[in-house]
């Protein structure tokens, strides 16, 4: 196997593990925090407002983490810097 077949591998696995485990933490993090926000919300009606505004911006910055992964992982597919390297050195 030479190292273009290696590198693309490579890139493709790693693409897949960064997608898969940074999925795993903000949708955790995102049904905690809405479990929360409901339990939080059933206790104290009045503050629902606060409350719903409070928990849709913790949900962006959560979600960021993911939207980050899946960035990595676009950048290790499609614009990778090791394949360039890989190439060149290959003569192709």
């Amino acid at each position: 196997m030479d190292t273009i077949t290696l590198i693309g591998m490579a890139s493709v696995i790693s693409a897949g593990l960064t997608i898969a485990i940074g999925a795993i933490g903000p949708a955790l993090g995102q049904g905690r925090a809405v479990a929360q926000a409901l339990s939080a919300i059933a206790q104290q009606p009045d503050e629902s407002n606060n409350i719903t505004r409070t928990l849709f911006v913790g949900l962006a910055m959560i979600e960021s983490t993911g939207i980050y992964c899946f960035v990595v992982s676009m950048i290790l597919i499609f614009v990778n810097p090791f394949w360039n390297y890989a190439t060149a050195l290959a003569g192709g």
